[in-house]
């Protein structure tokens, strides 16, 4: 028995529907599984910013917490508890503490003073200094030398394997001899050395990402190689400059161990003001947190108006 050709067509659009349908279903499906992912992902997200940013919550609270809020046995401790200016009063930095004379702020402003000048100073001489090395080692080859480029940047880098307590004795036996204990320019130096791999690893991959045939033409034009380093190479790295400056700035600022041991009195920074708020009456928890607060409101301020930058400078060279 043979179909007409409206019989075939009905087959055929049933069958299309179907094929529709099915694919609208499929269709549904994956975007379920898409959006079930998405909040996966950002429910995992969500939890592990509370995570990393819990322990900045609790010493900002704490901040303004007295002994007994300290130690009370709440269901959560670091929400029920009533507020007080007694941690920052303790440093001189409360409103009703802040128009008059105070020995605990000046010290704590001498402490800053001391972090800021070490910090920046070590992180500009490491930043001209970084520079310069990972330009040779990104530009020019060693051929002369047992190892490659490469092989150099990864020694460089491999320096900061070593722990700082193994430099601990020789440091001091010669910062003694140099006259350098307790001085700005001892904590200065010993923080270049510390950060100079770091700088060195990120401007080198920086000016890899740039291409040599830009510095060629600057050079073809008459140029010298120094003139295309300020004037070609200088402006398209200003990220990774300003990343690598600010990542030193960061190490150096929350340095302990070389600040408690090469100093005494006239260069301690903040991190040992604040581990010096324990005694032999226990932990003062709520001066120990105003003063980390203070100490890592500069940077937190820094990283919020500077994220562009330290991402672009840090992400450099990462996708060839």
């Amino acid at each position: 028995m043979r179909m007409t050709s409206r019989q075939k067509g009905a087959i055929v659009g049933s069958v299309n529907a179907a094929a529709e349908a099915g694919d609208a279903r499929a269709k549904a499906r994956r975007r379920a599984r898409r959006t079930a992912g998405r909040v996966l992902i950002y429910a995992a997200l969500v939890i592990w910013a509370i995570i990393a940013l819990f322990p900045i919550y609790w010493t900002v609270s704490t901040s303004f917490k007295t002994a007994i809020d300290v130690t009370q046995d709440h269901i959560v401790p670091w929400l029920q508890f009533h507020p007080d200016w007694r941690g920052w009063r303790s440093i001189g930095l409360s409103p009703d503490t802040i128009g008059q004379p105070n020995s605990s702020r000046s010290e704590f402003v001498k402490r800053f003073t001391n972090s800021l000048t070490s910090a920046v100073g070590a992180s500009l001489i490491a930043v001209i200094l970084g520079s310069l090395a990972a330009y040779g080692l990104a530009r020019f080859e060693y051929k002369w030398a047992i190892w490659r480029n490469r092989d150099i940047s990864f020694f460089f880098l491999s320096q900061l394997i070593l722990p700082p307590v193994a430099l601990a004795m020789p440091l001091l036996v010669l910062y003694k001899e140099l006259a350098l204990l307790d001085t700005h320019v001892g904590l200065i130096l010993v923080y270049v050395l510390m950060v100079l791999p770091i700088v060195i690893w990120i401007m080198r991959d920086q000016f890899i990402s740039i291409p040599a045939e830009l510095e060629q033409a600057a050079m073809v034009d008459g140029a010298s190689i120094w003139g295309a380093f300020f004037r070609i190479v200088l402006p398209l790295s200003a990220p990774g400059f300003v990343s690598s400056f600010i990542l030193a700035v960061i190490l150096c600022w929350n340095e302990y161990f070389f600040a408690s041991l090469l100093t005494s009195s006239a260069a301690k920074t903040l991190p040992v003001l604040v581990a010096s708020q324990t005694g032999s009456q226990g932990i003062n928890w709520w001066a120990m947190a105003a003063v980390s607060t203070a100490a890592i409101a500069p940077l937190v301020v820094i990283g919020i108006l500077l994220e562009r930058y330290i991402v672009r400078g840090l992400a450099t060279g990462a996708v060839k």
